[in-house]
């Protein structure tokens, strides 16, 4: 009898130690309320990708739990901020959880500044930076305003009712706005462009399909749809760079794309650099045109009152220039607000080596932690009528 009971015993004791381990949440290492894991997997994944994209779910997240909470990405607890007091308490930190932006590396590579922390990280960020700064910008406005004419004469040539495609030239505005500026004249070519759009389409839809958690099987026809497609935008830009190395620009004239090769950099991380920039640039941007775009049309008083901003501060002439751009104090609130309505950039994420504190509870060393963004812009609190 007793050794029936000491095999009981050692039996519930070791099935209670199995579900700990396999359920990882309920081995609660932090105070932060939050979600448990829906599956000892992939902790919250699923209930993710049941509310359509990460956004969705922290909106609901937040609702539930408060400002911060908690949940599981897989088997690693994730913390989520979703008030600016508490961004404060987490500011000034540089490295991002890698495990967070995984299912985009097939995509922007392995060596991607994406996933560079510490010192890598800052060299890059300090090597790249000043090629996106406001001194390098005044160099890219007659790019973009080039573009814009460009843009605006094809529309004019459009019937009155014939329906405009918005989100597709957008996209491809930018693309050209964000490939000519970063990587020069090689992108002048209407079908070359066209072409990496296509290409870029096909590898961004299937980004999308895996962040959801649909991933491609080896060796299907989605798979091998998907790396002939990467295939062109890497040979796009590896004969961009041999174009540059071989013809460089003068010192004043230097773009991203000649800060990358003169950087003496691996070959690989040049490529993985290159597509994180290009990519993220033209899709953030082109989609951030889009909604402005929409919103302006829809809503005629505030057509109106740019309109006239524009007319005052442009004149007949209708160029913006470094010196006029700080005039357009309407026009840029009308970009803020799109940027909030839109909700353009839902969240980012940082982590830190060490243990942190964050609205009276202790964050674990090296624990994701989300700064909700598009939450925040939504919060009623701060915007009593959100989407209006």
């Amino acid at each position: 009898m007793l050794d029936y009971a000491i095999f009981v015993i050692t039996f519930v004791v070791f099935l209670i130690a199995t579900v700990l381990y396999l359920y990882p949440g309920l081995n609660k290492i932090t105070t932060i309320p939050g979600l448990e894991p829906s599956d000892p997997k992939d902790g919250n994944l699923g209930d993710v990708g049941r509310a359509g994209a990460l956004h969705e779910f922290l909106l609901k997240l937040h609702a539930e739990y408060g400002d911060i909470a908690s949940f599981w990405w897989g088997q690693q607890l994730v913390v989520s901020l979703g008030a600016p007091e508490l961004w404060k308490q987490h500011e000034r930190i540089f490295d991002r959880p890698p495990l967070l932006f995984k299912g985009f590396e097939p995509l922007i590579g392995a060596m991607s500044i994406q996933y560079a922390n510490h010192v890598d990280g800052m060299t890059r960020r300090k090597l790249y930076d000043p090629s996106f700064g406001h001194e390098a910008m005044k160099h890219y406005y007659s790019i973009f305003q080039e573009l814009g004419q460009e843009m605006a004469k094809k529309w004019e040539t459009m019937e009155g009712d014939q329906h405009i495609p918005l989100h597709a030239h957008m996209i491809a505005l930018a693309m050209k706005a964000i490939t000519r500026s970063s990587f020069g004249d090689s992108f002048k070519d209407e079908k070359e462009c066209v072409q990496f759009g296509r290409n870029d389409d096909i590898c961004w839809n299937d980004m999308e399909e895996r962040v959801k958690g649909s991933y491609p099987t080896e060796g299907s026809p989605r798979e091998k749809k998907f790396q002939e497609a990467l295939g062109k935008l890497h040979t796009t830009i590896r004969r961009v760079v041999k174009y540059r190395r071989e013809n460089p620009p003068p010192p004043q004239e230097q773009l991203f794309i000649d800060v990358l090769i003169e950087g003496d950099l691996p070959e690989e991380q040049v490529l993985c650099d290159a597509m994180t920039f290009m990519v993220g640039g033209f899709h953030t941007s082109g989609n951030l045109l889009t909604w402005a775009l929409y919103f302006i049309a829809t809503h005629e008083e505030v057509e109106e009152k740019l309109y006239q901003e524009l007319s005052d501060v442009l004149g007949k002439k209708g160029e913006v220039t470094p010196d006029n751009i700080s005039q357009l104090v309407y026009l840029r609130q009308v970009l803020d607000e799109s940027l909030r309505c839109a909700v353009i950039t839902p969240w980012g994420a940082r982590y830190m080596d060490l243990d942190a504190e964050i609205g009276g509870h202790i964050v674990p060393a090296k624990t994701p932690v989300i700064h909700a963004f598009g939450v925040v812009l939504q919060d009623e609190r701060i915007w009593p009528e959100p989407n209006k």
